[in-house]
């Protein structure tokens, strides 16, 4: 979904650009005989059965649609497809809820959780891809009928072809609240995000709708690849020749057009990996910024899966600093010391509750502290978190942020620095989380974090930092640099 103004719906609508559509859908003109409507297509069913794996088993359907299509070997515009039903049929479920709601004669809660995903599915072809109608429907049907038999395939078929009656503008119009009336819902449904995170991005924002929509609107947008140079093992350069770009900002970063960075021989080998470019800006920042005094040792406290350690522990070496990743998960610490094997200096992983820490107080000179959150800033890339995610779910978070704060902070030493990264611009998770974990304590003082991030505009106020996908084209990376006085 994506939206031309604060009060426009989603301007895209059958016909606007989308994956390209099959041959076989391209040339089909005739009602399929029965026989042919008995065949399922295979990028639909694998879509259907990772949106079910989703539902059923909160499964991330970036982890388990690689894996599916390989073992199903679907690839190709097939594997396209694929890719394009899972992932934009979770980003828009709540618009083609609030549709459908209004084409099925009972409450969308009280349809079969199965054949309610095969109408998402219909319903995402229907509005915002290239498929011709007929198509849409006829293969929609067809799942239906393979995995709910006759009955559930006529129910399809009747309550797709009303949705094929309006355009999605048009259905945005119809279902949507006004924006005058009810912000907070009209944006909801025209941006299929649940009310508490368009409530919560209103305030992050300041209560701008217009930039409000542009946030929401980016969330929809499927994120490039972005890959990190790791520091003294791999090149910029090397991922430009395997055919990157260099990123915007991070001047160890290279955004993939296209392909498996699995591929890339540098990310292969350990010399790189995939991180997002607002991931590599605020570990860079704390790297950066000015610390009086010689330097033996940074940690980084919640370092799982890996990536903010790969690139400061790079840096460490390259200044002669030891480096400490401690992560509470064990399968999360393999992670970290996958990514830090054979990387040169003074290294350790540990698997350790960062609340209370094994190390020596006081006496780290830089920590980093990337506190598990609700991940609204990653929308784009994971877009069953927004129906994942509940607002109820703030409050064991919020607790364990503070501790996870309260413990870093008497990690460092005097003098010492510590950056409170999350990936969210929920003001419970950033500022207002840190003003509380401060709130008497003087020994604690706040550092202007803009000038660390050299070239980035629209930076704000300071003294923190909100990235933003529609701003920076990164995701939603809060950063707050703190020094212990």
């Amino acid at each position: 979904m994506t939206s031309r103004s604060a009060g426009g719906g989603p301007s895209r609508a059958r016909g606007a650009d989308g994956p390209t559509v099959s041959r076989s859908e391209r040339t089909t003109t005739h009602r399929p005989s029965p026989r042919q409507r008995s065949r399922v297509d295979t990028s639909r069913l694998a879509a259907y059965d990772v949106l079910r794996a989703v539902d059923e088993r909160d499964a991330y359907a970036n982890l388990v649609l690689p894996g599916l299509l390989r073992e199903r070997g679907i690839e190709g515009r097939d594997a396209g497809l694929a890719t394009e039903l899972t992932y934009g049929t979770l980003r828009g479920r709540g618009t083609y809820d609030a549709i459908l709601g209004t084409c099925v004669d009972r409450p969308i809660a009280e349809v079969d959780a199965n054949v309610l995903d095969v109408l998402r599915i219909g319903a995402h072809q229907l509005l915002a891809m290239r498929v011709p109608p007929h198509a849409a429907v006829g293969t929609t049907v067809d799942l239906a009928r393979h995995v709910g038999g006759d009955g559930r395939s006529r129910f399809v078929n009747a309550v797709l072809r009303r949705v094929s009656a309006s355009d999605l503008d048009a259905w945005v119009a119809r279902v949507a609240p006004p924006l005058d009336i009810d912000p907070v819902g009209h944006l909801a449904v025209a941006h299929s995000h649940p009310k508490w995170i368009v409530s919560a991005f209103r305030d992050a924002l300041g209560g701008d709708l217009a930039e409000v929509a542009a946030a929401l609107a980016a969330n929809n947008v499927p994120a490039a690849v972005m890959l990190a140079a790791r520091p003294g093992r791999g090149a910029v350069a090397d991922l430009v020749a395997a055919g990157a770009h260099p990123a915007r900002f991070s001047p160890y970063g290279a955004e993939l057009a296209g392909g498996d960075p699995g591929a890339i021989d540098a990310v292969r080998r350990g010399r790189a990996g995939v991180q997002d470019e607002g991931s590599q800006l605020v570990a860079l920042a704390l790297a950066a910024a000015p610390i009086e005094g010689p330097e033996r040792w940074w940690l980084d406290v919640a370092a799982g899966p890996g990536g903010k350690a790969g690139l400061l522990q790079g840096l460490a070496a390259e200044r002669g600093i030891g480096f400490l990743a401690a992560e509470f998960a064990p399968h999360r610490a393999a992670l970290v010391q996958r990514t830090l094997r054979g990387a040169a200096g003074s290294w350790l992983v540990v698997t350790a509750d960062s609340t209370q820490p094994a190390w020596r107080a006081g006496s780290a000179d830089r920590v980093l502290l990337d506190a598990p959150c609700t991940g609204l800033g990653a929308l784009r890339r994971r877009p069953e978190a927004r129906w994942r995610r509940q607002a109820a779910d703030l409050p064991a978070l919020t607790r364990l942020q503070r501790d996870l704060l309260v413990a870093a902070l008497d990690s460092a030493r005097r003098g010492g620095l510590v950056a409170y990264v999350t990936c969210s611009p929920h003001l419970a998770e950033t500022r207002h989380l840190v003003d509380a974990a401060l709130r008497g304590n003087e020994e604690v003082e706040r550092v202007d974090a803009r000038p660390f991030l050299p070239g980035v505009p629209s930076l704000g106020d300071g003294p923190h930092v909100q990235l933003w996908p529609h701003r920076h084209g990164t995701d939603a990376m809060h950063l707050t640099l703190l020094r212990r006085r």
